[in-house]
């Protein structure tokens, strides 16, 4: 068994006046459970990652258990972004049967007690598992394991992720992987190539929807709203919905609150969400219109993520 572990740096590398390497990493995470081979990729700070570094990142992983064969990859990334980049590799991976684990660090290496080590270790001995093989992206921090789909940080004090209101996919014991939940179901399989001009904006109160149009006069092929816990959006915005919906261009409504439903947005031509966090519905669409076909599209490829 050979795994590849992809080293982005951030602050599971951070030293006190260097940056360690993935192969530094592995070696202070001690002895791992199958083979490894490591790739440094250069990335931004994780709270200025690009939709280019994220898509590097999600192909490798795709390549890497498709074409190159490996039985699992972990990928090292900085907590920012962290759930974002491992949903977007959750929904490029396909019926890939590998493990995939994302993690990162809350502590540099030069803190009295750095997590980097442990949440390698940890994610290293998740991705050798076979109870994750098939089961999508997991991101691994302290002892815990979350479903990309449902990871989220809420709370940097309190140094970890949440699911909920879904339940924690396991844990890792002494390393070894026990999974508590069933894996959700595994998106529609799609291609590599993804639309990544696709605006997320946050509703409030009197909103202009001129927002709407602005966006999409850049060249945004896709919106997406997050509206308030039962979907609703600003009464103001209901023409510009629909007037987008008509020219075929995307609009999906999130809930803050990650309901299902979209409130009177529907009979406007809008799209759910599926429970999505707003920034997680901007990276489905964004791969939802990488084949093209606008508003059809993305409505069934959402549909298939209920």
């Amino acid at each position: 068994m050979t795994l590849l572990l992809v080293a982005t740096g951030d602050t599971i590398a951070h030293r006190t006046s260097s940056v360690a390497s993935g192969r530094d990493l592995l070696e202070l995470a001690g002895p791992p459970p199958a083979r490894v081979v490591v790739e440094d990729m250069l990335a931004e700070p994780s709270w200025d990652t690009s939709t280019t570094t994220q898509l590097a990142l999600a192909r490798r992983v795709r390549t890497a258990l498709a074409d190159d064969e490996f039985a699992g990859v972990v990928v090292t990334h900085g907590v920012d972004s962290l759930e974002e980049t491992a949903f977007l590799a959750d929904l490029l991976a396909g019926p890939a049967r590998g493990g995939i684990v994302f993690t990162g660090a809350f502590h540099s290496l030069a803190a009295a007690s750095p997590d980097g080590p442990a949440n390698l270790a940890a994610a290293l001995a998740t991705a050798a598992d076979p109870a994750v093989r098939g089961a999508g992206a997991v991101v691994c921090l302290a002892g815990e394991l979350h479903a990309a789909r449902y990871a989220a940080m809420v709370d940097t004090r309190a140094d970890r992720v949440t699911s909920a209101p879904q339940p924690m996919l396991g844990r890792v014991v002494e390393g070894r992987v026990r999974l508590t939940s069933t894996p959700p179901p595994r998106p529609p399989a799609a291609g590599s190539e993804v639309e990544s001009d696709v605006a997320l904006i946050k509703t409030y109160p009197d909103m202009p929807p001129s927002l709407l149009t602005t966006v999409t006069d850049l060249g945004a092929q896709g919106v997406v709203l997050e509206g308030t816990g039962a979907g609703n959006v600003p009464v103001e915005l209901f023409g510009a919905i629909m007037e987008l919906s008509q020219m075929n261009i995307p609009v999906v409504v999130a809930s803050r609150a990650h309901t299902t439903g979209i409130g009177m947005t529907e009979r406007l031509g809008a799209i759910g969400a599926c429970g999505l966090s707003a920034q997680k519905a901007r990276l489905a669409l964004m791969v939802a219109l990488g084949s093209g076909g606008g508003v059809k599209s993305a409505r069934r490829y959402f549909e298939s993520l209920a």
